[in-house]
């Protein structure tokens, strides 16, 4: 037995043991889980998703001259701008399951489709408002924080490596008839509330057992990064309207870990590094652009961030001038007659 199963397995019998010792936590959490599907979730994904499958079906290898500007701009291949719209606007992870479709159906190559993923998966204006707009009292906030979530995404498909030249093609499989685009919706949509159900009974026996001894802000914290509908909402016991509006811009540009579960149940055989990476150049510059922006949205309200916080989306923005400026050197091969030994 290797050590990846070994851990495996102890934490999973850690965690039986503990619904064991606290039936009534797991069972108010789960209850928990499920009302959050059921009042925010679903009606926010379901409809996407299915819509989603039908657009796709209709745009995937389209040539609309008047979408080639955001494939140029993107680097993405031509024809596949309504991945791109959808990624931007369907909410997690409805941009990563259409990408994955494209791909499946033979529309476009493994290697764009594993290069898309990474910026095509954000959260949507449904989510952002609807979560998110209690918070503030400043209108122009959510406003801000979608914006940024925009651009971010946009400015890692610029900055992203590996642009494709390749045009999506048309196939056969893309005439899907509105019955199975139904199944599809609603598999993907129960997988993500399954995510979101397991999510939450973690965090709950996590605040009950460990999360009590930190303070408040590092609990929020965590459990935003765990799992971005529950940080979402305990952000209103964050007084400070600036640190809260830095929190929920990074919480969105990163997902959570639930996020990613919920990705990579739904793009198959597709790895999720590339996805991993697009998430973290993302959340880089989403926390240079919301350290910014506080200041003009909060000015009472405004926490003053550590310098070191900035410098990954300094890192990240400058990533093109350091590819043209400094000289990497070329791959040498090596054999026995020029071997050193």
């Amino acid at each position: 037995m290797n050590w990846k199963r070994t851990i495996s397995l102890s934490v999973t019998a850690l965690v039986m043991v503990l619904m064991i010792l606290d039936t009534e936590m797991a069972f108010y959490a789960a209850n928990e889980g499920i009302d959050i599907c059921l009042r925010t979730i679903i009606p926010s994904l379901f409809p996407f998703f299915f819509l989603s499958g039908i657009i796709n079906s209709a745009l995937i290898g389209v040539n609309s001259h008047f979408l080639r500007p955001l494939s140029r701009l993107c680097r993405i291949p031509v024809g596949a701008e309504s991945l791109m719209i959808l990624g931007l606007t369907g909410g997690y992870p409805v941009g990563a399951n259409a990408t994955y479709t494209a791909y499946v159906s033979g529309s476009m190559s493994r290697r764009s489709a594993q290069r898309m993923i990474a910026f095509c998966n954000n959260a949507g204006p449904a989510f952002v408002f609807g979560i998110l707009s209690p918070l503030f009292e400043n209108r122009l906030a959510c406003w801000t924080l979608w914006g940024i979530h925009i651009c971010t995404a946009i400015l890692v498909a610029v900055l992203l490596p590996g642009a494709e030249t390749e045009t999506c093609i048309e196939t056969k499989n893309n005439s899907a008839n509105v019955t199975q685009f139904l199944q599809m919706a609603i598999r993907n949509t129960a997988t993500v509330c399954g995510w979101v159900i397991l999510f939450r009974i973690v965090m709950g026996f996590l605040d009950r057992w460990f999360l009590w001894l930190l303070p408040k802000e590092i609990q929020i914290l965590l459990c935003g990064l765990l799992e971005l509908s529950n940080g979402c909402i305990s952000l209103s016991g964050i007084v400070s309207d600036g640190l809260r509006f830095v929190l929920a811009t990074v919480f969105l540009a990163f997902g959570g870990v639930c996020v990613a579960m919920q990705t990579a149940s739904v793009i198959g055989d597709l790895s999720t590094k590339s996805y991993l990476l697009g998430k973290g150049m993302q959340t880089a510059l989403s926390l240079l652009f919301a350290g910014i922006m506080q200041n003009f949205l909060f000015p009472a309200g405004t926490v003053h961030l550590p310098f070191f916080l900035y410098m990954p989306g300094i890192f990240v923005l400058s990533l093109p001038i350091l590819k043209k400026t400094v000289a990497f050197p070329a791959k040498i091969r090596y054999n026995k007659e020029n071997s050193p030994e």
